[in-house]
């Protein structure tokens, strides 16, 4: 059903749910309709009770090389403010977690949407960048915040003033991704621990997932305040009771994401 996008479930048990965005002859660039399409299919996901995870990938040239110039180039002032055109803030805003896997150039806006990602596996050769101040703009879906908050001010300000790019082994080094590995492995190592996440409860992980990504905007206090709300609330699940009854049993848990 989708024309900018490949999806299907992977998985010894098919609870993970693989996105690839397929605009090969644009390098995945990301048009109104791909953005579109990639909302839907994470609306679809938060909706399959089956699905634990998410991983989202390009093709082995490209992760995206950001925004879709041509069709941008044409938007006006008036009409982006007056205008709700699609929005891949959903992907910072999807509840069960989702890994990025990045092959190639993930560059403005295709840097920009594997930041939104919880965790980010890259291939050997990935490169990131934001390039935006060469065509006269910034960029515009959360990089000048997210960038300085995972890498720093000092190297945040370098990529987005100069437009310079970090390879794979950089951005690991920077941390801005978890793990590098060769591009022909990549999905598959992604894929693995997608899997692992998606085994335990999704709703314990749904609540691990927000209580990191709160804490970004609180101070320490204030974060571990939250934390520890969240916690508490642990102790009402049947998973927590499964989870430690397992543990002390010494058996594999059986979850039911309640």
């Amino acid at each position: 059903q989708y024309k900018n996008l490949r999806v299907e479930k992977r998985g010894e048990k098919e609870n993970v749910l693989l996105i690839q965005l397929n605009r090969p002859r644009a390098f995945n660039a990301l048009s109104d309709a791909l953005i579109s399409e990639l909302s839907c299919a994470l609306q679809d996901a938060e909706a399959d009770k089956d699905v634990g995870a998410v991983v989202l990938t390009g093709s082995d040239r490209a992760f995206s090389v950001g925004a879709d110039i041509a069709e941008m180039s044409k938007k006006t002032y008036q009409l982006l403010v007056e205008t709700e055109f699609p929005n891949f803030e959903v992907v910072a805003k999807t509840r069960k977690p989702i890994m990025a896997a990045v092959n190639g150039y993930a560059l403005g806006g295709g840097c920009e949407l594997a930041l939104m990602c919880d965790i980010i596996y890259a291939g050997d050769n990935a490169q990131f960048g934001q390039p935006e101040v060469a065509i006269g703009t910034i960029p515009g879906a959360g990089a000048t915040q997210r960038l300085a908050r995972v890498i720093g001010k000092s190297k945040a300000m370098e990529m987005i003033l100069t437009g310079n790019r970090l390879s794979a082994q950089e951005a690991e080094r920077a941390g801005l991704v978890s793990k590098v590995f060769p591009s022909n492995e990549l999905v598959e190592k992604t894929v693995k621990t997608a899997e692992k996440i998606a085994g335990f409860s999704k709703t314990i992980a749904a609540l691990c997932k927000e209580s990191v990504n709160t804490g970004y905007d609180l101070s320490l206090a204030e974060g571990t305040h939250f934390e520890k709300r969240l916690f508490h609330a642990t102790f009402s699940t049947r998973d927590r009771k499964e989870g430690m009854a397992a543990f002390v049993e010494k058996r594999s848990p059986s979850f039911k994401d309640c």
